[in-house]
């Protein structure tokens, strides 16, 4: 951190500490796309709704949930079974899903690279049970500070099958591109991290919270820079491992617990969206 824009260490965790009590509760869950994997028990109908909810977490927030349940809808209300079971007639009605630029080809490919690692890609991975950790904690080493070699790697297993549409890898970011991996970051926060307060799930065991990055979206960033945990309002990777470096001077272990307190003060007092409730 720059001497040009210092942080009071003790005020500002202390006000993230009082926005986090606020917003880290059951009644953020409802309107939020996390709202997705919570209507479900099973892990896998978990990680994999869980995936799709990260993966339209741009625009505004009841547009992603209801986009969500839509294909959960579509997919019988058990995304597993429907993934590792379909057959070709039962994606004919996922033809005309879309949601902004993520459309039904997006859609069927990220259905065929689920099947391929719910039912083989898994056990290439030596993993011990058809779970989607595999696909991002294969890459990370103990000794990792953070997710970056798990994100890489997800990234090029993720478009490892030979007909991937190029189309698509603009929905599946990776560090390489020095992306901030919004999505996929907060998708692995929901996943890995898990507090008395229920929010986030914590079935993931292989990836330590304090590994994670934060994710940067627009509330995120427009907060963070004003209390001056970040140099720069650049949405790219040196960005959030910055903001994620400054959150571990107040929990080295559990950083990313900030981000719920960060998204959910810059929602409700609109900073930096360009709706209300938007979700970048």
């Amino acid at each position: 951190m720059s001497e040009a824009r210092k942080v009071d260490l003790k005020s500002t965790q202390s006000f993230l500490d009082q926005a986090l009590k606020q917003f880290n509760t059951l009644s953020f869950i409802e309107k939020d796309p996390i709202s997705i994997p919570h209507r479900f028990t099973f892990k896998q109908d978990i990680e994999i709704s869980g995936f799709f909810a990260a993966l339209f977490a741009w625009g505004n927030r009841t547009t992603i949930i209801n986009k969500c349940l839509e294909l959960m809808q579509q997919m019988d209300n058990a995304p597993f079974a429907f993934i590792t079971q379909h057959q070709e007639k039962d994606l004919k009605k996922l033809l005309n899903f879309k949601h902004r630029t993520f459309n039904a080809t997006d859609l069927l490919y990220c259905i065929e690279f689920l099947k391929h690692h719910y039912t083989i890609g898994y056990k290439e991975f030596k993993a011990g049970e058809p779970s989607l950790e595999s696909a991002f904690s294969n890459g990370i080493k103990k000794t990792d500070d953070t997710v970056v070699n798990g994100l890489i790697q997800f990234h090029d297993y993720f478009f490892s099958l030979p007909f991937a549409p190029d189309r698509t890898r603009k929905h599946i970011a990776t560090p390489v591109k020095n992306s901030s991996c919004k999505r996929l970051n907060m998708f692995l926060r929901w996943m890995v991290r898990k507090d008395t307060s229920g929010v986030d799930f914590g079935i993931w065991k292989q990836i330590k919270p304090s590994q994670l990055v934060c994710p940067l979206d627009v509330h995120v960033q427009n907060v963070a820079f004003n209390l001056q945990l970040i140099q720069s309002k650049k949405a790219d990777w040196k960005t959030a491992i910055e903001l994620t470096e400054n959150l571990k001077r107040f929990d080295p272990l559990d950083p990313v617990k900030y981000d719920i307190a960060l998204f959910g003060w810059g929602a409700e007092k609109g900073i930096g969206n360009r709706e209300k409730g938007e979700r970048e």
